[in-house]
């Protein structure tokens, strides 16, 4: 009989976040550090979804916390590119860019292979944005 299947799926529907996962939030640190303008660091706490990408946390920290901005452009060959943060942005000329790195668990600092729309943050990690030189 495919009645109660059918009503079991609508249902679900309709119970709010039935289908998401907002009990899944992990809770992460952003650190902003700008050595190159000597601008102090910025330890920020935000949450990101279970296996959400970090552009998903920035973006929920940006809408939390008037302090944090950031801008990024899409790539279309390598997705979203890192461009601002807190209103300082890269630059050709200057050779400066913003460079994702993460402070795992252990204490070891790793740089990914994958950028803000593709990294996915766990718990216990601190996310560092370093303004910084190529």
């Amino acid at each position: 009989m495919m009645v109660p299947a059918l009503l079991s799926a609508a249902l679900l529907m309709l119970l709010p976040g039935a289908l998401t996962l907002d009990s899944g939030l992990v809770t992460i640190d952003l650190l902003v550090e700008n050595t190159l303008l000597g601008i102090p660091p910025v330890t920020y706490s935000t949450h990101v979804a279970y296996r959400g990408i970090l552009l998903g946390a920035m973006t929920r920290l940006m809408k939390s916390n008037s302090d944090f901005k950031f801008t990024f452009c899409d790539d279309p060959n390598y997705g979203p590119y890192l461009e601002s943060v807190n209103g300082v942005a890269g630059n050709d000329e200057d050779h400066t860019y913003w460079q994702l790195l993460v402070k795992k668990a252990d204490g070891k600092i790793i740089a990914p292979d994958v950028g803000i729309g593709c990294y996915i943050p766990s718990a216990n990690e601190q996310i560092i944005l370093k303004f910084t030189k190529w």
